[in-house]
């Protein structure tokens, strides 16, 4: 039983985590400054082929010439924002994983909050309307009038 625990928990260690091995050794800087600056960066950036993954994180073709691409921006010299730049230009703004709050991005920022704000608002009035409203009568049906109140306890009481 115990050896079964132990062999599954193993395997989920070393199975479980491909994501730290995509990075190839072929692929790492000499410079630990520029890699650590790569590294940085590709986490920011998706794999358009994974497309829930970052390019540091995705062992695909596409995320590999991406790396590549970012290390070899970085050796010419350009910054992290103008490599961004660059592969935004390239790939348009789906390549960021975290898109930039800018106006055309507005209501992905906002639009989650402003549908929660609208939804309690709502709710908050549906719930005051039934709470605060008389009891009125369904589809045009006046309420009983003391005489038929009366008649009404007699019937009951009879049974």
């Amino acid at each position: 039983m115990k050896m079964k625990f132990v062999l599954v928990v193993m395997s989920s260690i070393f199975l479980g985590t491909p994501a730290a091995f995509a990075v190839n050794p072929d692929e790492v800087l000499k410079d630990p400054v520029l890699e650590e600056r790569a590294r940085e960066i590709s986490k920011e950036v998706r794999c358009v082929v994974c497309q829930n993954q970052s390019i540091d994180d995705s062992n695909a073709q596409l995320a590999k010439d991406l790396r590549l691409l970012v290390r070899e921006r970085l050796v010419e010299g350009d910054s992290d924002a103008e490599v961004m730049d660059y592969l935004v230009a390239r790939y348009g703004e789906f390549v960021l994983l975290k898109p930039r709050f800018a106006l055309h991005t507005l209501f992905l920022w906002g639009g989650g909050p402003i549908v929660l704000l609208l939804g309690g608002f709502f709710l908050w009035r549906s719930s005051r309307k039934k709470k605060d409203a008389p009891l009125k009568s369904a589809a045009g049906i006046k309420p009983l009038s003391a005489e038929e109140k009366a008649a009404l306890d007699k019937l009951m009481s009879s049974e």
